[in-house]
C-alpha cells in the first residue's frame, strides 16, 4: 500500500494561516457565496475549489498594516475580497482583458447575505506598459501573472518597483516549475509545459520559474526577501505519472530539495536597494551584448 504523499514529503503542503475567528470551512463557504457579474457561477466554484488554499496563503503574506495597495490582475477578486475583509489597505486593482486603456467596475455580491463589493479597475498590460496609476503604493500584489508574460518579465518587475515606496512590500505568487508533479512527469517521459490557450498568448504560461530564479531576479532589482516558500494548494497527482516513493530517495540526496516541491511559490520581498542595470544573461538571450549582464 502506497504511503500518503505528505508522509513522504513532509514540507510539500504548508499549513494554512487563517484569519482570526475563521476556520477553513467557514472561510471557504464565505468566498463560495459570491457571484461576479458576467461570470458563470460554475467557473467561480471550480476556481475556488482549485485555488482556495492559494488565496489564503497569499493573504498571509500581505502585511497587516495600512496604506495604498495595488493588486495586479485582480479578477475574479477572491484575493481582493479577502483583502477588503481582513486587511486595512486602500485597495486598487488592474486587469488585462486584451484591450488597451480604459477600465471599469466589476461587482461581487454574496448570494446569501447581499454583501457587495464594487471593484474599480484600470486596464494595463504590465508586460509592456507602465502601471496606470499616479503615486506610489505601500504594497503591490503580483499574483499568478509573471508566468503569463511574453516580452520582458524583469522589465515588468522594474515597473512595479517604480510604483513601490522605499521599503514597500511586493507579494508575488506563481506556479513552481520545480514542483513534484513536474519531476514525476519528466521521469515518465511526459511533457510538463502548459497547453496552448484559447485565450491567446497571454492565456498560457509562457515561462514558469523556480525559487532560485525569483531570488536572482528580485536581488538584481534591489529587493530583499522576507518570506519564501513553496506549497501545494490542491490535489497532487504526481503518482499518476511516476511512483513518488521511487522519487523520494533521489530527492533525499539533494540538500533541502524537499522544500522546493510544492505546486506554487509564495514570497514577500521589500524594495530596499537601487536596481542594477541590464538583463541577466541566464534569463535573456539574442539581445545586444551591451544589454546583457552576468
Amino acid at each position: 500500500m502506497a504511503l500518503p504523499l505528505e508522509s513522504i514529503f513532509s514540507h510539500i503542503d504548508r499549513p494554512l494561516s487563517l484569519p482570526s475567528s475563521q476556520t477553513e470551512a467557514t472561510l471557504r463557504t464565505y468566498l463560495g457565496g459570491f457571484s461576479l457579474d458576467g461570470a458563470p457561477r460554475s467557473e467561480l466554484t471550480n476556481y475556488l475549489d482549485e485555488d482556495f488554499r492559494r488565496f489564503v496563503h497569499t493573504l498571509e503574506l500581505v502585511p497587516d498594516t495600512r496604506g495604498r495597495l495595488l493588486e495586479i490582475g485582480a479578477n475574479p477578486y477572491f484575493t481582493t475580497i479577502l483583502l477588503k475583509k481582513f486587511r486595512k489597505h486602500e485597495v486598487h486593482c488592474t486587469n488585462y482583458f486584451g484591450i488597451d486603456g480604459g477600465g471599469g467596475t466589476q461587482t461581487c455580491k454574496h448570494v446569501d447575505t447581499g454583501e457587495t463589493f464594487a471593484f474599480d479597475f484600470l486596464n494595463g498590460n504590465v508586460d509592456v506598459e507602465d502601471i496606470p496609476f499616479e503615486g506610489s503604493f505601500d504594497v503591490i500584489l503580483f499574483c499568478e501573472v509573471i508566468e503569463h508574460l511574453v516580452s520582458d518579465p524583469l522589465g515588468a518587475l522594474r515597473r512595479i518597483k517604480d510604483k513601490l515606496t522605499p521599503g514597500g512590500a511586493l507579494v508575488l505568487t506563481t506556479p513552481n516549475m520545480n514542483r513534484l508533479e513536474n519531476v514525476a512527469k519528466m521521469l515518465a517521459g511526459q511533457n510538463m509545459y502548459d497547453p496552448i490557450s484559447g485565450y491567446g498568448v497571454y492565456g498560457r504560461h509562457n515561462r514558469e520559474y523556480n525559487k532560485h530564479e525569483l531570488f536572482l531576479m528580485l536581488d538584481h532589482l534591489g529587493f530583499d526577501l522576507e518570506i519564501l516558500f513553496s506549497s501545494d494548494v490542491h490535489a497532487n497527482h504526481s503518482d499518476l505519472y511516476f511512483p513518488v516513493d521511487r522519487i523520494a530517495p533521489l530527492i533525499a540526496t539533494i540538500p533541502n530539495r524537499d522544500y522546493d516541491l510544492g505546486q506554487y511559490i509564495f514570497l514577500r520581498a521589500r524594495n530596499n536597494r537601487p536596481a542594477k542595470p541590464g538583463k541577466p544573461r541566464w534569463l535573456y538571450r539574442s539581445y545586444p551584448e551591451a544589454d546583457l549582464v552576468d
